[in-house]
């Protein structure tokens, strides 16, 4: 009962003016330290679902122009990147001896986006369900870090409004705490960071095609159909009745949605669920983060990766 109380009082504060992205996601930790989750089966997919309408939400207060141009300066930065991150990963992961299964699904999620990446290749590579808790728990604490951690650093190095976005659509695992972060940080980092991170996202078809033909699979793949609504979404601000009220409501709508995601991910991370993660994986995935992270950083200072 008092896990079930302290639930119902962190879904109410995502309600109120003082809850953002971060503090939902700091509420969802604090809950998941000190309570046993009442409903973590429901609440993981109820979350994965509301993170999707989220992004489809902000993406009537986006311009579609300005989606299609940073998706499309992104895309090289992201096949790049992700080629990158795979081969680093790989290589880190035979350094701390991670089995391999769990090692190729923390790269994966690295590479491309976190939980969305690792739910899709996992069923293919046949990985276990212990191998997916523990490469999630290892995704999940990191994003953890990077929303609370990214707009402190992204202020202090002066970054823009479109480096910061760019920055973290890169280096950030998944599209909640990549959106989360761009929010804190400003509109115009939403607008870049959001986009940018959504086509690295559509590199879960070509992967997950890849490992499937590697390794003779033949699961079902998980196709992103969000990323295409989010798309119509930005249309219809841009084209059809451009700043209509109601759309103004669905962005506002995706924020709240958004709020909502982070608390359910927070408070899915347990004691227990931290201890199951051990050392190794988590070694492998704080060193591939801090490559991915420093590398892109230093590019995008440097000019060459720029919108």
């Amino acid at each position: 009962m008092r896990s079930k109380i302290l639930f119902v009082l962190g879904l109410a504060f995502c309600l109120t003016p003082w809850a953002s992205p971060p503090l939902a996601l700091v509420a969802g930790l604090f809950f998941g330290a000190v309570a046993s989750h009442p409903y973590p089966g429901e609440s993981r997919q109820i979350s994965k679902y509301l993170l999707q309408a989220a992004v489809v939400g902000l993406g009537f207060g986006m311009n579609l122009q300005q989606v299609l141009r940073a998706g499309r300066s992104g895309f090289v930065y992201t096949a790049v990147g992700i080629a990158f991150a795979l081969m680093v990963g790989t290589a880190i992961g035979k350094l701390v001896a991670v089995h391999s299964r769990a090692s190729f699904l923390i790269s994966t999620g690295t590479a491309i986006c976190g939980g969305s990446a690792i739910a899709a290749v996992g069923p293919v590579v046949g990985a276990t369900e212990d191998e997916m808790s523990v490469s999630l728990g290892t995704i999940f604490m990191l994003n953890s870090v990077a929303l609370l951690t990214f707009p402190a650093i992204g202020a202090a190095l002066k970054l823009s409004q479109t480096q910061f976005g760019l920055w973290a659509a890169l280096a950030i695992h998944d599209t909640s705490s990549v959106v989360g972060a761009c929010a804190k940080y400003g509109l115009p980092a939403l607008a870049v960071g959001t986009t940018v991170k959504l086509a690295r996202a559509l590199w879960i078809v070509p992967v997950t095609v890849a490992t499937a033909m590697k390794v003779g699979s033949k699961t079902r793949i998980q196709w992103p159909w969000f990323i295409l609504f989010f798309c119509l979404a930005a249309m219809a601000n841009s084209y059809l009745l451009a700043g209509l009220p109601v759309y103004h409501f669905l962005s506002n709508l995706g924020k709240l949605m958004l709020i909502f995601t982070l608390f359910l991910i927070g408070a899915t991370l347990s004691p227990a669920a931290l201890r199951k993660v051990g050392p190794r994986p988590l070694i492998q995935g704080v060193l591939l983060w801090i490559v991915v992270a420093v590398a892109s950083l230093l590019a995008i200072r440097a000019g060459w990766i720029s919108i």
